[in-house]
C-alpha cells in the first residue's frame, strides 16, 4: 500500500514520472534542482476488479478504471503536471513500461507538446542524462501489444473460471498462460505414475599400474567388439557370468589418448537464465530473484553522496552487451586476473529465443569496477548473493575458455574392454570467476601395452528412474523452451499456480494437488486450445507480432475469442457437475446410514453424506485420510470435542468441529523422523517462514531454537557430529558451515 502523499508545493520546471519510489529517489540524485521525480507507483489505471471491463460487442474495447489505491497520486500528479513545463515519462522500456506511460498520458490529460517519453536500460547518471536529451514519442505498437495480452487474459479468466466454480467448486480460477503450466507440471505426473523401473546392471574395473600403487576404476564398455549400452546389462546372473569370465583375463592397455578441450563461458544472464541459476546455485524462487534483482536494477544507495542502479534492467531476452562495458569488463580483467584470461576481442553472444523482444542488454552490472566485494557492505545477504551472481557471470562470459586435458585409456580383457577416463583443469579461464562442476580425476602415470593388476570388479545393480518433477529452474526452462509467457511474466506463473492451490512444492520440487488434476483434465478434455502448449506459444508469437507493428491486435483477440466463447456455452449445457464431482460408494453415513458418495472441494476429493443439508457428515480420503490415521483421534483441548483436518492457505490444520461455538485451532506438525540434536527431546519438523521459505526445527520451539534451512537425512557427519541434509541433486552435505564436508 502507498503512503499517503505529502501536500504540493508547486514551482515545477521539469517533472519526471517513474513507476517506483525507489527509482525517483535515485534518479532525482542525477538531475539538478530543476528536476522534480515523482512515482506512479505502478499502473494508475487497469481493468476493473469486479466485473469483465471488455466490451466484447465493440472490438473487445476494455474499460479501465483508476483503481482507488491510486486516486491520490493521479490527483498530486495532475496537479504538478499543470504547472510542469516539461514532463518526461521515464517508465520501463519493455510493452509494461509504455502501457503505464500511455496510462499515464490519458490519465492526467498530458499534452502532447510538452510531454517526452525517454526510457534507458540502466539507472546510472549518465544513461539518464543521455535519455533526457534524446526523448521518442510513446510506442504505441507496444502498448497494443501489452493491451492484448491484458484483454485476452481478461477474457479467458472471467469467461472460464465462473464455469469452473459451476461446475467443480467455488473459489477455483482458470488463466490463460497458468492452465498452460499446470499441465505440463500434471503431464509430468502422470509420466511419474506410469513410469515402471528396469533393473540394469553395470561393470566397474578397480585397478592398478606397475609405475605407481594408486588404484583407478575403469567401465566395461564391449562385449565381443560390440557396445554395451546402458540397460545391456539386465541382471545379476547376466553380471555374475562377466564376472566369471574375467576371473582369469589379463588387464592390457592397448590404447591412451590424450586431448585438449575447451569448455566455454555462457553468456551474461537474459531473466530466464538468471531464473534458473538463481534457483539451482542460490536456491532462491523465480519471484524472490526478480524482487531483488529489481531493488538491484532500481538503485542502492553506496555511502553517503553516490547512489544508482547496481544492474541492468532485468527483464530482457538478449545476451548483447554495450560496447562500452565490454571495454570496461576488458579493463578489469586484464587488471585484476592479468593478461593470460583475455582473448584478443570481446566475446559476441547470440539470441537463443526464438521470441527475443526489444533490444535491451543482457543483464549485467552497471559499472563492472563495483565488485561483489565493495557492493557487501551497501546490501542485505540476498541481494550481495544474487549481485555477485551477475557480476560474476558478466565477467566470465568475457574470458578466455578453460583448458581441460582429457585422457581415454582402453583396457582389454579376454573379449572385453574397459575404458578409463581421466581429466586434468590445464588453464581455468572462465572458472577462476565463474566455477562449475567441473571435477578432475586424475589418472596415475600409465603407458601402452603395460598390464595391470585388477584389485576387485565392482558389479552394481541400478534401476531407471522416471523423470524428475519440475522444480523452479527446470520449470522456467520448460516454460521458455515452449514459449509460454514471457521472462517478465515467468515467476507470477509459478506464483500463482500455487496460490491457487493447483500444485505445491514437496522437497523443492512442484506436484499437483488432486484439484489441480481435476481441473487439468477438464480443460484439457473440454477446452483443448486453452491449455494446448504449441497453440499458447503461438499466441505469444501473434503479440510479438503487434509488438512489431506486423499485426493489429483486435483481429488476434477475436480469432481466438469467437470459437472459445461459442464452445464454452456449448460445455455449460453438456457437462454436469456431478460427472465431475460426484462418485457412488457403498459406504452408509454413520450418523444417519444414508448412502456416502465421493465429492470433490476446493482441496480434494472427500466422502460427504447424500443427506445433506440434514446431515453434514463427512470423511477424508487420500492423503487426508493417511493424514487423519496418522494423527489418529484428536481432541479439543479447550473443548473436548473431536478435532477435524481443515485446509488453509499454507496446508492442512486442525480446527475443532465445535465452531462456530470453539475457534481452537491446531498445526499439523510435518515430522521428518529425526530427533532434535540440540535438545534430544524434541524432534524436527517442516515449517513456512513468514516469507513462506521451507525450514526445518525442532518442535519445542521456543524451548529449544535449533533450525535449519536444508531438509535433515538422519544421518550424522562422520567428522564433526553435526546433521547431515540434502544439498543439491540429493548429496548429503553437513549443517555444520565450519565442517569441511560440504
Amino acid at each position: 500500500m502507498q503512503p499517503p502523499s505529502p501536500p504540493y508545493q508547486g514551482g515545477i520546471k521539469n517533472l519526471v514520472i517513474v513507476e517506483s519510489p525507489t527509482k525517483a529517489r535515485t534518479i532525482s540524485r542525477f538531475l539538478g534542482p530543476g528536476y522534480k521525480v515523482e512515482s506512479s507507483y505502478g499502473h494508475i489505471r487497469d481493468l476493473p476488479q469486479k466485473k469483465l471491463g471488455v466490451d466484447t460487442r465493440n472490438d473487445f474495447a476494455p474499460l479501465y478504471v483508476i483503481p482507488d489505491k491510486a486516486k491520490n497520486q493521479v490527483r498530486k500528479l495532475k496537479m504538478m503536471a499543470k504547472e510542469a513545463k516539461e514532463i518526461y515519462l521515464a517508465t520501463d522500456e519493455d510493452r509494461e513500461g509504455e502501457a503505464i506511460s500511455w496510462h499515464l498520458v490519458h490519465a492526467l490529460n498530458l499534452k502532447n507538446k510538452i510531454t517526452k517519453r525517454i526510457a534507458f536500460h540502466e539507472i546510472t547518471r549518465q544513461a539518464i542524462l543521455s535519455a533526457i536529451k534524446n526523448p521518442r514519442p510513446i510506442n504505441q505498437d507496444l502498448v497494443d501489444a501489452q493491451q492484448a495480452r491484458r484483454v485476452l487474459d481478461r477474457l479467458v479468466g472471467y469467461k472460464l473460471s465462473p464455469f469452473l466454480w459451476r461446475k467443480v467448486s467455488r473459489g477455483l480460477s482458470a488463466g490463460r498462460v497458468q492452465s498452460v503450466a499446470v499441465r505440463l507440471i500434471c503431464e509430468r505426473e502422470k509420466e511419474i505414475q506410469k513410469f515402471k523401473p528396469e533393473e540394469y546392471w553395470s561393470m566397474e574395473a578397480l585397478l592398478c599400474g606397475n609405475q605407481e600403487a594408486k588404484e583407478f576404476k575403469a567401465s566395461l564398455i564391449k562385449r565381443d567388439g560390440k557396445s554395451i549400452p546402458k540397460l545391456g546389462i539386465k541382471s545379476k546372473e547376466e553380471a555374475e557370468k562377466i564376472q566369471n569370465d574375467l576371473k582369469n583375463a589379463a588387464y592390457k592397455i592397448i590404447k591412451i589418448e590424450k586431448k585438449e578441450t575447451a569448455k566455454y563461458a555462457k553468456p551474461a544472464f537474459t531473466t530466464a537464465t538468471l531464473q534458473q541459476e538463481a534457483a539451482g546455485r542460490l536456491g532462491f524462487s523465480a519471484k524472490n530473484t526478480m524482487r531483488l534483482a529489481q531493488q538491484l536494477y532500481e538503485g542502492v544507495k553506496l555511502g553517503k553522496n553516490k547512489a544508482q542502479g547496481l544492474i541492468t534492467y532485468m527483464r530482457t531476452d538478449s545476451t548483447n552487451m554495450a560496447q562500452k562495458a565490454l571495454a570496461e569488463i576488458r579493463t578489469l580483467i586484464k587488471n585484476q586476473y592479468g593478461p593470460e584470461y583475455l582473448p584478443e576481442k570481446a566475446q559476441i553472444y547470440k539470441t537463443k529465443s526464438r521470441l527475443a523482444q526489444e533490444a535491451h542488454e543482457a543483464i549485467r552490472p552497471t559499472e563492472a569496477e563495483i565488485t561483489p566485494s565493495q557492493a557487501a557492505p551497501y546490501l542485505d545477504p540476498q541481494q550481495l548473493k544474487l549481485y555477485a551472481l551477475i557480476w560474476n557471470r558478466a565477467i566470465a562470459c568475457q574470458m578466455l575458455a578453460a583448458k581441460i586435458d582429457a585422457t581415454a585409456i582402453d583396457i582389454t580383457a579376454g573379449d572385453y574392454l574397459f575404458r578409463a577416463n581421466g581429466s586434468i583443469i590445464r588453464f581455468d579461464g572462465y572458472l577462476k570467476v565463474y566455477p562449475s562442476k567441473i571435477q578432475e580425476n586424475i589418472l596415475p602415470p600409465l603407458s601402452q601395452n603395460e598390464i595391470l593388476k585388477l584389485v576387485k570388479l565392482l558389479p552394481e545393480q541400478h534401476f531407471t528412474e522416471a523423470l524428475p518433477r519440475f522444480n523452479e529452474a527446470s520449470l522456467v526452462r520448460a516454460l521458455e523452451k515452449n514459449g509460454i509467457g514471457r521472462p517478465s511474466t515467468y515467476a507470477s506463473i509459478i506464483s500463482t499456480i500455487q496460490d491457487r492451490g493447483y500444485v505445491e512444492k514437496q522437497d523443492k520440487k512442484f506436484q499437483p494437488k488432486e484439484i489441480g488434476m481435476i481441473v487439468n483434465d477438464l480443460l484439457t478434455a473440454h477446452f483443448p486450445k486453452v491449455v494446448d502448449i504449441n497453440f499458447t506459444a503461438k499466441i505469444e508469437e501473434e503479440f510479438d507480432e503487434i509488438a512489431n507493428n506486423k499485426k493489429e491486435w483486435v483481429p488476434v483477440i477475436r480469432e481466438f475469442y469467437d470459437p472459445f466463447i461459442k464452445n464454452l456455452k456449448a460445455k455449460e449445457m453438456e457437462i454436469s457437475k456431478k460427472e465431475i464431482t460426484e462418485e457412488a460408494t457403498n459406504k452408509k453415513c454413520k450418523k444417519c446410514g444414508k448412502p456416502m458418495v465421493v465429492k470433490l472441494g476446493r482441496f480434494g476429493k472427500f466422502l460427504a453424506c447424500t443427506g445433506y443439508p440434514d446431515c453434514k457428515s463427512t470423511e477424508p480420503l487420500g492423503r487426508d485420510k493417511a493424514l487423519a490415521e496418522e494423527l489418529g483421534a484428536v481432541k479439543c483441548e479447550k473443548c473436548g470435542k473431536p478435532m477435524a483436518i481443515r485446509h488453509g492457505r499454507f496446508g492442512p490444520f486442525l480446527a475443532c468441529t465445535g465452531y462456530p461455538d470453539c475457534k481452537n485451532i491446531k498445526n499439523i506438525e510435518k515430522k521428518v523422523g529425526v530427533a532434535c540434536p540440540k535438545c534430544e527431546t524434541g524432534e524436527i519438523v517442516e515449517k513456512r517462514s513468514k516469507r513462506g521459505r521451507t525450514f526445518f526445527a525442532c518442535n519445542q520451539y521456543p524451548k529449544c531454537e535449533f533450525a535449519l534451512w536444508s531438509k535433515p537425512t538422519g544421518a550424522k557427519c562422520e567428522k564433526c557430529g553435526s546433521l547431515l541434509v540434502f544439498g543439491k541433486e540429493n548429496t548429503e552435505v553437513c549443517s555444520n558451515k565450519e565442517c569441511g564436508k560440504n
